[in-house]
């Protein structure tokens, strides 16, 4: 059986999940990347419900003309920032099988300059 591109990484992501979940405290910094955008949300997985996110399709970003790795830095501090306004300062980070590199490494640089602790 042949994996494609998205098969291979569900079985990565499922992978990961077993090991990484979020709490209140400690929630799960999950990321989710388009060919065009990329989103961003802390998730606590014990009730369920999603603390806060961010994604370069907010209008902030929106009007700015940067490019894609770029966005997703400043994604990643505009996350930090409303984390740290909700008292969060450590994550757990999910790339969701994608892999550790160009707008997923820098979505995570962006949210550590902005504080975050992972």
């Amino acid at each position: 059986m042949k994996l494609t591109k998205n098969k291979r990484r569900n079985r990565i992501k499922n992978r990961i999940r077993k090991v990484i979940s979020g709490t209140k405290e400690n929630p799960r910094l999950s990321v989710f990347r388009s060919n065009k955008e990329i989103y961003a949300q802390l998730v606590d997985d014990v009730t369920g419900s999603i603390l806060a996110s961010s994604s370069s399709i907010e209008k902030e970003f929106s009007k700015s003309k940067l490019d894609k790795t770029k966005m997703a830095e400043s994604v990643g501090k505009s996350l930090a920032e409303k984390a740290i306004k909700i008292g969060i300062k450590n994550v757990s980070f999910d790339r969701s099988g994608y892999l550790y590199h160009g707008r997923v490494k820098s979505l995570a640089d962006g949210a550590r300059e902005g504080g975050l602790k992972f």
